[in-house]
């Protein structure tokens, strides 16, 4: 895969690693499989400077299509961990 990096909120730039996409899966209750299948599908669908959010939203289509559950369970952690404002959850990310 083309290296491409991926622009965060507040407008620094990083490398995008498969694995977060994965761990964070995992995380949210997906088996390793799964999990792996999700850091591929938003892999492939990468690109230089895609916004970290959008991102977050990919991630959690994948997580809803195979299993609201895991969807729902990554939006707690948002809300409870990474201090995302209530009206940010369950909310599409752009």
């Amino acid at each position: 895969m083309e290296l491409v990096d991926v622009v965060k909120a507040d407008g620094r730039r990083e490398p995008f690693v498969r694995e977060k996409v994965t761990v964070s899966a995992l995380k949210s209750g997906a088996p390793p499989e799964e999990a792996r299948v999700i850091g591929e599908a938003v892999e492939r669908i990468a690109y230089d400077g895609m916004p970290s959010g959008e991102i977050r939203h990919r991630v959690l289509e994948h997580l809803h299509e195979r299993n609201p559950e895991w969807e729902k369970n990554w939006l707690i952690y948002d809300r409870a961990v990474k201090k995302r404002g209530a009206a940010a959850v369950g909310q599409p990310a752009r």
